[in-house]
């Protein structure tokens, strides 16, 4: 089968690692994350993957609590890493190659990140997770993932959510909610939808690099998406 994109760039929610928890790292979780992406790897899809660090700590939320904003940010950033590193062993162990990089340096945690060593990897038919969101305060991960989705030249941004797309009210507060198929960047300002926030999609919006939003939750949707099933929302130019 023909996957309908040959390389991707995958943003996943720290948040959603937690599973059922209250915090940390759901193995089950995390095991189901590496089975879907070792599946669409195996069908020949070049895969990027940034992962948020919610599920540990917010630069934000620490801000709110006291912490200077820029050392918040810098703990979500190793916080991002830790959930890296998690997911580059799941990976291993469900028989996918994969390597992490670091938007700052860490070695031997990780690879000092550039775009020459994750595409060269990419190339290889290794999964590249590239960690430590943009490097620099003031970013969330959501523009990490656009940066990166960008500099590695992916077809699409395929952002995993807990929702099965993009609606025009939340759908776990409004029942009235219907869901959009393809939404325009212009649409999403004009109605004020928050999918990411505004950095991460002007920077989408002027480097043409459509977004997918869809359910990474539900086991098997990431195939679906890779087969061109219309599970969730497109937003492009």
């Amino acid at each position: 089968m023909m996957a309908k994109y040959k390389r991707i760039l995958l943003k996943l929610s720290g948040e959603s690692l937690m599973g059922d928890q209250q915090y940390g790292i759901d193995q089950n979780r995390l095991g189901d994350y590496a089975e879907q992406i070792a599946e669409i790897v195996k069908g020949g899809v070049q895969v990027g993957i940034v992962i948020g660090g919610g599920n540990i700590f917010r630069g934000l939320s620490g801000a709110a609590n006291g912490f200077d904003r820029v050392k918040g940010d810098q703990m979500g950033m190793l916080a991002t890493v830790i959930n890296s590193l998690a997911l580059n062993s799941a990976l291993v162990n469900a028989g996918v190659k994969s390597k992490v990089l670091t938007a700052i340096r860490m070695e031997p945690v990780g690879e000092y990140y550039s775009k020459e060593k994750a595409v060269e990897a990419l190339s290889n038919g290794e999964v590249v997770i590239i960690s430590g969101g943009t490097g620099n305060p003031y970013f969330t991960t959501d523009t990490a993932s656009a940066l990166r989705g960008i500099e590695i030249e992916a077809e699409v941004m395929l952002k995993g959510t807990r929702v099965d797309g993009i609606y025009t009210a939340d759908p776990e507060k409004d029942a009235n909610a219907t869901k959009f198929d393809t939404i325009s960047f212009d649409e999403i300002y004009n109605r004020n939808l928050r999918i990411m926030d505004l950095t991460a999609t002007t920077l989408c919006k002027e480097n043409n690099l459509p977004i997918y939003v869809f359910d990474m939750d539900q086991k098997g949707n990431l195939q679906k998406v890779m087969s061109g099933e219309d599970i969730g929302t497109l937003v492009h130019n």
